[in-house]
């Protein structure tokens, strides 16, 4: 396995089209078909289903992306990282994410981090839910954040509670339920956009379950990821339900709380902060900024 053949691969993964792939990288197209090839072989696991109209990932090759991905970067960066001067090494911590809504609770966490961590070089993932828990079991990340029914749940470790969410129902402002400050469960009515089960959190899971077995006054559409369920709701399409963290706001949408759903938890899970002061730091940081968030 080379450099030159996961180059390859991440050209394709991007672009789902050998051609456009190779103009990516600016080799042959013959050339990506070739090293496609001789990695499948090597791995022994196709990892592209190929037609004359279209290229989509198999099974295999979505479960390779993020190896593919960590090789890469070891491979770029470890001429860096052997220059440096020992008292010069960049702090390193992996950070993972399993949505946008994710994503965006790190941006104030980071700010606060850096200013005691100038050498801090944060690697952010963002991939599927179980592929995720697979990364912090073996190491590839260094803390996780997600959704628990409950603080203090061990889940690959430890867990930290950094905030509470309601749960809410999330609607474009034209939405027939946009005109409510607040809604139970029964008064739900409408198209319900649920996120497929392999790229839900369990607390999601649970809820939307609640919704299709208690109420008859909707009908259902189910949407690959959470993105693309917002995608569908700001298209006037129909309603998700989702828990609400601190940073959720979009002058596009609504946020109606419902009130017979409890709150749940939101945090950050690890295996362990020893030997670790700058995810020791990160926790803390964590706590401190969503602390008005946090309800006992």
């Amino acid at each position: 396995m080379n450099t030159v053949q996961l180059e390859c691969f991440l050209a394709v993964v991007e672009h789902l089209n050998f051609s456009k792939a190779a103009e990516a990288i600016n080799i042959t197209q013959p050339a990506v078909s070739h090293q496609i090839n001789s990695l499948e072989n090597e791995l022994g696991v196709k990892l592209f289903v190929r037609t004359s109209k279209s290229v989509s990932l198999t099974h295999e090759g979505v479960q390779f992306i993020s190896d593919a991905e960590a090789i890469m970067k070891i491979a770029l960066t470890t001429k860096e990282r052997l220059s440096q001067a020992k008292g010069e090494k960049p702090i390193r911590i992996g950070i993972g994410c399993h949505n946008q809504a994710e994503l965006d609770m790190l941006p104030p966490i980071l700010k606060k981090l850096s200013k005691a961590y100038t050498r801090l070089q944060p690697s952010i993932h963002v991939v599927p839910f179980k592929s995720l828990d697979y990364m912090l079991s073996d190491e590839r990340i260094q803390v996780m954040l997600g959704f628990t029914e409950r603080a203090g749940v061990e889940i690959n470790g430890v867990y930290t509670e950094i905030c509470r969410c309601p749960i809410t129902c999330i609607c474009s402002g034209d939405y027939h339920l946009a005109s409510h400050t607040s809604l139970t469960e029964k008064e739900l009515w409408g198209r319900a956009l649920l996120i497929e089960r392999h790229t839900c959190s369990n607390v999601v899971f649970k809820n939307q379950s609640r919704l299709v077995t208690n109420n008859t006054g909707v009908s259902l559409y189910y949407c690959e990821s959470y993105e693309t369920a917002v995608a569908h709701v700001k298209s006037g399409a129909g309603f998700m339900l989702f828990p609400q963290l601190p940073n959720m706001h979009d002058p596009e949408l609504c946020f109606i709380p419902i009130t017979d759903m409890e709150p749940v938890s939101f945090g950050l899970f690890y295996k362990t902060t020893q030997g670790n002061p700058a995810l020791k730091s990160l926790i803390s940081s964590a706590r401190e900024v969503y602390s008005d968030s946090l309800q006992t």
